[in-house]
């Protein structure tokens, strides 16, 4: 079965007919390729036919998956000159933008491409679109709110397939996903002096003879017009140095420890700083040059793609032999949104100009290269696994860091401290604070809900062959589930569906207003209740083996789960889906979160993977359903059966039964046991391993 899905994966959709309609007249489809599945499509241009683009669909050239584990196709038609003359999308499976967001969004982000390049660093963010139809080197494009990762999984796709097509029949490989970057590394460090950066290859020397800009302006308006570049041939006309100034070997040995510092404070995040010096008869820098600006006596470009550069204006002395005291240079600044590479060569271009002619000047101006490359000891290479989901997480480490302190504290709470466990009031207030911040940040705010789709994405992803790093564009999710899945082995399901959840929080938080409204929760009967808790296991292997057997069956069938709706979109959807997801979370008003305990499928599934814990952590005393039935009776998720004993799969960590059983006013043993002023001792049973012992005296 994998290798038949595999095999569809690859499988391109467009016939002829449908080529033909997407490209009508006065375009011309030509035939299919053999050794390429490309189609030409051709335009007449007078008497001649010529190639107007090369259509593809996407999946014919990368598979990778989107956040339900299968991947877009594309239909992407690409000019000669590598721009996008136009881009479609065939099919998707998408969860937000199925029944979701709806498909607009996605079609207004896809039509962005028009007239763009693969020349052009194309970048994605949200509300900073600027157009870049003017062939500008960086381009923004606006993304789509709530579909981060799915937009940036798209992109991904578009330019992967468009450069393998490029590199094939158009000749050149400029263009490159802007995040396939090496990265400086700031650890390598050693003491040299000039000579030794110069031997080391981390300044990089470029000598010009007089000669050889003289022969570069031979058969120009400009040849012959400086007397002392012709009058002496072999002498140098410049010495040209290049260097990576952010380089700690380099920066380190040539600035002192204050100007050092001051430099890593000017440069952001995946910023470079770039030492250029030059010793003889050309400018850096023209007369009325304004610092700060962006140079125009020399130019940067890499891999064919031009770079855009600007002055850092930097006042320090460098430690240079006594020779190069007097020589021009200037630090100039490159942004982390170029992408420059450190990792591949610096392409620098020195501006040569020369004026012929008095009253209508002609200008000539001819380009030099300079330059080099970082020993690669100094430099992480870019790896072939790097996707652009590395900014993502750089770009959200903010939240990430508020998440792994709330993950911190709700550690801290599971631990039962005295502070919390001893005081009923207090413990209840600091479980709806964390409601609030699980609904709130984690699930409307930093959108990181967990869904039944991350289940049904794995099963497929792995049935069609594919790799599941699409989870690493939603960095919440991938955090989320890391912690949830340790907890498997020390607290059970309960950690995720009882504190994690957002709608389950919703749920809670919406059944607690009621409650105080005087709305009382209505107790399933146990035989009702054992039976009710099993339709969540079998929705989840329907879901399952739907995921093996049809996408599209699956797209329909995760709807169960109104996660998407409540809280990706904050109900704003087609009615019948707002209906469902208002409808789940009215009937948790009277039976205790009814959804979660009887029908999520997703609680099911950390149901089952619950199992992996390790330790019975919650305390019981031999009076425990013996005859004591307080917290069984007290139990909303009714996961305490009449013998007193958790059950682990069905139990949400809400914490109400350990509190009361640390309280001298609650727990009916303790309450007996001060009664009758007895002295007795009281054994705890199956103390879990976390925490300290509890032994109570009577």
């Amino acid at each position: 079965m994998a290798s038949l899905l595999w095999a569809c994966a690859q499988a391109g959709v467009m016939t002829r007919e449908r080529m033909v309609q997407a490209f009508p007249a006065p375009l011309v489809v030509g035939e299919k390729e053999r050794d390429l599945p490309v189609w030409p499509i051709f335009k007449q241009d007078l008497t001649s036919t010529t190639i107007a683009a090369y259509a593809f669909e996407s999946q014919d050239f990368v598979a990778i998956p989107g956040f339900s584990g299968t991947p877009f196709n594309l239909l992407i038609a690409l000019d000669p000159n590598g721009q996008f003359m136009d881009v479609r999308v065939l099919s998707h499976h998408e969860p937000v933008f199925l029944d979701g967001l709806g498909e607009k969004p996605l079609l207004t982000f896809v039509e962005q491409y028009k007239d763009l390049s693969l020349k052009q660093s194309i970048k994605i963010g949200t509300g900073q679109s600027k157009g870049g139809k003017d062939g500008s080197a960086n381009v923004y494009i606006d993304g789509v709110a709530k579909a981060t990762a799915s937009v940036r999984i798209l992109n991904q796709t578009l330019l992967a397939a468009s450069l393998k097509v490029a590199r094939a029949k158009l000749g050149y490989g400029e263009g490159r996903d802007p995040d396939l970057i090496g990265r400086i590394r700031p650890d390598v460090f050693k003491i040299m002096d000039w000579n030794a950066l110069l031997k080391a290859g981390l300044v990089h020397r470029t000598t010009l003879k007089n000669k050889e800009v003289e022969k570069a302006f031979a058969g120009t308006a400009g040849e012959g017009l400086d007397a002392e570049v012709t009058r002496a041939p072999d002498d140098v006309y410049v010495d040209l140095y290049a260097a990576h100034l952010n380089v700690p070997a380099v920066g380190k040995n040539l600035l002192s420890p204050e100007k050092w510092d001051y430099l890593q404070q000017r440069l952001d995040p995946g910023d470079h700083a770039l030492l250029v010096m030059a010793v003889g008869r050309p400018a850096l820098m023209s007369d009325d040059f304004v610092r700060g600006t962006v140079p125009d006596g020399f130019t940067l470009n890499q891999q064919k793609l031009p770079i855009e550069i600007r002055d850092l204006d930097l006042d320090a002395v460098l430690k240079v032999p006594a020779n190069l005291q007097g020589a021009q240079w200037m630090v100039v600044r490159v942004i982390a949104p170029a992408g420059l590479d450190p990792a591949m060569p610096l392409d620098f271009q020195l501006n040569v100009t020369r004026i012929k002619g008095m009253v209508y000047p002609e200008r000539v101006r001819q380009s030099f290269a300079f330059g080099g490359q970082l020993p690669s000891d100094y430099v992480t290479q870019a790896s072939s696994d790097q996707k652009t989901w590395h900014s993502i997480w750089t770009d959200r480490w903010v939240e990430l860091a508020v998440l792994v302190c709330g993950l911190a504290v709700l550690v801290w709470a599971l631990r039962e401290p005295t502070w919390l466990m001893h005081h009923p009031a207090r413990m209840f207030k600091f479980r709806m604070a964390y409601l609030v911040f699980t609904l709130c940040f984690i699930g409307w705010y930093a959108q990181g809900q967990l869904s039944i789709v991350n289940l049904t994405a794995v099963v497929q992803a792995v049935l069609a062959g594919r790799s599941l790093d699409f989870f690493m564009y939603d960095p919440m999710t991938v955090l989320l589930w890391a912690f949830v899945v340790v907890t498997f082995f020390v607290w059970g399901r309960g950690t995720f569906c009882g504190w994690l959840c957002p709608f389950g929080a919703l749920q809670e938080l919406v059944s607690q207003v009621t409650r105080r409204l005087g709305l009382s929760w209505i107790r399933v009967p146990q035989v009702w209740d054992q039976r009710l808790k099993k339709v969540k296991y079998v929705v989840l292997a329907a879901l399952l083996v739907s995921a093996c057997v049809s996408v599209a069956w699956t797209d329909r069938l995760v709807e169960v789960e109104p996660f998407k709706t409540s809280i990706t979109l904050n109900f704003v959807r087609a009615w019948p889906f707002v209906l469902w997801a208002v409808a789940l979370v009215l009937v948790s008003s009277f039976f205790y979160k009814g959804y979660c305990r009887y029908l999520c499928p997703l609680g099911a599934g950390m149901g089952v993977l619950g199992k992996l814990r390790r330790f019975d952590w919650i305390a019981r005393r031999s009076e425990c359903g013996q005859p004591c039935q307080r917290c069984r009776n007290d139990c909303a998720y009714q996961a305490i059966d009449k013998q007193g004993k958790v059950d682990y799969d069905e139990c949400f960590q809400c914490t109400d039964c350990m509190v009361i059983y640390e309280s001298d006013s609650l727990c009916v043993p303790l309450i007996l046991a001060q009664r009758e002023g007895a002295n007795a001792r009281v054994i705890p049973i199956n103390v879990a391993a976390v925490g300290p012992s509890k032994e109570m005296t009577s």
